[in-house]
């Protein structure tokens, strides 16, 4: 539905209420004439029927019944609108739909990513709208072009034919909850002068050369407006219409200040208005910015180049905001969002096995500085890209999409879907019948036309020998993962870019687990029916984690599941965090092939030990807390160069010069001192530097114990960046005997202060203390899950949750793995 604004006194009204939701049995009622609504339910719009059917009562999220075998119908009546020519808008209508007013059908849908717009007239009587959602299971079950390869994941091949969500489809993935409904907004529109209606409304932002930017409006519109102007940032100019009829400007703003990924720089936006006849009408917030994929002189490389400067891309892959809601409002997608920035996450991918989000997502994006990679829903199937009815519905739901997000600067990449290529691959085929016209021309010709500005990707993964190997474009990469491959594969796989990778079952944190799975962990059949598998596995991401778990710690977690489990949830919980941390990096250090990598995924569907590193109440699990170290944008990291020794590796991705100071220092028994050094260094913006410990200490050191010349004399390295205030910025450790010969039964000093940020904990201990965890009453510990050196006070600041009493002296306990102590404040 081309974007569209109402330039006289026209009113639009949400149609949000008054619903009512009416199940019956497959092809019960032909039309809307024999439907019984006084019976129906209350039903919100947007929203979906297992949402409805859960507010009364009558569906468990956690023991969805199908729904894909019953007609629904949604009734209101209209009467408050009075009569009159008006305008039905459906923004997306799952699946299957027929639309009636008064009884008389005036749209059909069977598509759950088109939105309408549908000229209707009034009565003022008792007009009476219906949308009946006809059983999908028929749809589904249907025949249809032959499928050259099936994909095992999904438990319908009908998929392929009927444009839905994957999400409900893929079992060990995520809960069988079946998106029906009108998912997103009904509205309808009464005007008083439908030629002051502007239809195909184009308006798209640009950084120019030299760094001024570019506004650019087009706009179709019957009526001979006057005095027509286009503002942003101070500059206007006006508004003609061209020799084709369309209403154009071109607003060139030479003081603009460019939209930056808030890792790398301010996510600048302003708002542009267009002036018509001495009236202001919102165009919304735009941004300038450049972007570009730079695959290196050799063709194989892939790195997001964002106003000329490559930026490592680091965060997660999005699933939904509510698995049974399926929401789109700012409200439910905010929080999600925030938790993302403040893990110092940079872009979230849209995975083409999820749904597509609401404008307002990418508002919020925008905002915050977060880029996006939005996969076009497409995953794993051979699509019938000859059927012209199929292609029609593919052209339109993606030219909407662009649509409603065309001046966005945190749209950063457009795919053509998720493990197209890689399955066919996979399977054998030859490349000439997994690479095809869908991804290959019809999708990006589309993608070009509405955003010229974003690049396009064809499928992820794409690139190298095979379609999903790692040193060569876009992959998925699970070699540290799924593949069980030893942490120092992620070097050896020269991975260039990552658009998913490091899937694991993160264990939640206690209290939420206490709250929403109060279930004995790993031996319930409700805690293992939330972890997720690969259907047809033999294992599932449990098993995964373990053997990290024995790699990292050096424990054996079947005898820890049996004997300690207490002591096993909290090795699980810190062992993805561990982990994680490693990887990055390993691909953040100077020298690495990596430019960005996403893991799998942000956030649980249901509360367990789910891939997501947020749970599904939105508490951060302690793998949020170890990606929030790793993506720091002033970083040191250490890595273990064999027999060059240990290296130190300094990151200043900020937009300003960092001087400051680098120390290292290595400890046995976790306290004493036996080698250390220290260097004042200076990075230019974007700089990095990297340093042999050997260097700073001023001598040789068996730093890595790599030449063992005797009994080990030291069990942990700390690498600590302090500015010139001495404050510590960033933290990095090395254990070159493994993390369990670095545990040490510690004494914490704890100390409850009151600072002008609110309520925080000062941290002192004489002896290494590893994967420290913080539990308060009422409050969630702004750092969790680290380690506390010796020497110095760290300060973590208690984030109250809703409804504490902040007055109020908080109160909880402390405790870290190695140590049976619990620490009380």
């Amino acid at each position: 539905m081309p974007r569209s604004l109402s330039l006289s006194g026209g009113t639009h009204r949400p149609l949000s209420e008054g619903w009512a939701l009416v199940v019956t049995a497959a092809g019960a009622h032909a039309g809307p004439a024999t439907v019984d609504a006084t019976a129906g339910l209350p039903a919100p719009v947007p929203g979906t029927v297992a949402q409805a059917l859960e507010h009364a009562g009558l569906f468990d999220r956690e023991k969805p019944q199908p729904l894909h075998d019953k007609d629904v119908w949604y009734v209101r009546t209209l009467t408050e609108f009075g009569s009159g020519a008006a305008q039905l808008r459906f923004e997306g209508l799952a699946t299957v739909a027929e639309v009636y007013l008064n009884d008389e059908r005036f749209l059909t849908s069977s598509s759950m990513f088109e939105a309408h717009a549908v000229d209707v007239v009034l009565t003022g009587a008792e007009d009476r709208l219906a949308i009946c959602f006809r059983a999908l299971r028929p749809f589904l079950d249907a025949s249809g072009p032959r499928a050259r390869w099936r994909p095992q994941m999904m438990e319908t091949q009908g998929l392929r034919l009927v444009r839905t969500t994957a999400l409900g489809h893929m079992p060990g993935w995520c809960p069988p909850i079946d998106a029906i409904g009108p998912w997103r907004a009904v509205s309808l529109l009464k005007v008083d002068d439908v030629e002051h209606i502007t239809t195909d409304l184009s308006l798209a932002a640009r950084l120019a050369e030299g760094g001024a930017g570019v506004l650019d409006l087009s706009f179709a519109c019957a009526a001979d407006l006057s005095d027509v102007r286009l503002e942003c940032a101070g500059e206007s100019c006006a508004v003609t219409r061209a020799a084709d009829g369309r209403w154009q400007a071109a607003l060139t703003l030479p003081q603009v200040e460019a939209w930056w990924p808030h890792t790398h720089g301010q996510p600048h936006l302003y708002d542009a208005h267009l002036f018509v006849g001495g009236k202001t009408i919102p165009l919304g917030k735009v941004g300038f910015r450049s972007l570009e994929i730079d695959r290196g002189q050799d063709g194989k490389d892939f790195a997001v180049v964002v106003n000329g400067e490559r930026v490592f891309c680091r965060g997660a892959v999005w699933t939904t905001a509510d698995i049974v809601r399926l929401p789109g409002a700012k409200e439910d997608y905010r929080p999600w969002l925030l938790s993302a920035r403040d893990a110092g996450m940079n872009m979230l991918r849209i995975g083409g096995t999820m749904a597509y989000e609401t404008p307002a997502f990418f508002e919020i994006c925008d905002e915050l500085g977060l880029m996006v990679w939005q996969d076009l829903m497409f995953a794993n199937f051979d699509y019938p890209a000859k059927d012209d009815a199929f292609v029609a519905h593919v052209r339109r739901e993606v030219e909407q999409l662009l649509d409603g997000i065309q001046a966005s600067p945190s749209l950063a990449v457009l795919c053509g879907g998720s493990e197209i290529y890689q399955q066919g691959a996979m399977l054998g085929l030859p490349e000439r019948i997994w690479k095809g016209t869908l991804t290959e021309e019809i999708l990006p010709d589309v993608c070009g036309k509405g955003r010229a500005d974003v690049p396009y990707v064809a499928n992820s993964p794409c690139g190298g020998a095979m379609p999903f190997s790692p040193n060569e474009g876009v992959t998925h990469y699970y070699g540290v993962g799924a593949y069980c491959r030893p942490l120092d594969d992620a070097r050896r796989a020269q991975v260039r870019f990552a658009a998913e990778s490091l899937a694991f079952a993160h264990v939640p944190q206690a209290r939420t687990l206490m709250q929403h799975l109060p279930v004995p962990a790993l031996h319930h059949p409700r805690w293992k029916e939330r972890v997720p598998r690969d259907r047809s596995a033999s294992w599932d991401f449990e098993d995964i984690r373990d053997f990290y778990l024995q790699e990292i710690f050096a424990a054996d977690p079947a005898r820890l599941r049996r004997e300690e489990p207490d002591s096993y949830l909290d090795l699980s919980r810190a062992v993805t965090a561990e982990v994680v941390e490693a990887i990055y990096g390993e691909w953040r250090r100077p020298g690495s092939f990596c430019n960005g990598a996403l893991v799998w995924t942000l956030q649980d569907l249901l509360p367990g030990a789910g891939w997501g590193v947020i749970d599904a109440t939105g508490e951060p699990k302690p793998v949020w807390y170890g990606l929030r170290r790793a993506f720091r944008p002033l970083q040191v990291i250490l890595t273990d160069e064999g027999t060059n020794g240990l290296y130190a590796h300094v990151l200043n991705e900020t937009p300003q010069t960092w001087t400051g100071t680098l120390e290292l220092a290595c400890l046995r028994n976790g306290e004493q001192v036996v080698v250390s050094g220290r260097h004042s260094l200076t990075l230019p913006p974007r700089g990095k530097q990297s340093f042999a410990a050997t260097d700073l200490f001023g001598a040789f050191f068996d730093t890595t114990y790599a030449f063992r010349f005797g009994p080990p004399s030291h069990e942990v390295t700390v690498a600590r960046l302090l500015d010139g205030a001495g404050e510590v910025m960033a933290e990095a450790f090395d254990f070159p005997l493994g993390r369990s010969r670095a545990f040490y039964d510690t004494d914490i000093e704890v100390s409850l202060v009151k600072s002008d940020r609110g309520w925080c904990l000062d941290l002192e201990t004489k002896r290494f203390a590893q994967s420290l965890h913080i539990e308060a009453e009422g409050y969630r510990a702004e750092e969790d899950w680290f380690h506390l050196p010796p020497g110095g006070r760290k300060r973590i600041r208690l984030l109250p949750r809703y409804g504490v009493d902040v007055s109020a002296l908080p109160g909880g306990e402390i405790s870290h793995i190695g140590s049976r102590r619990i620490i009380r404040f």
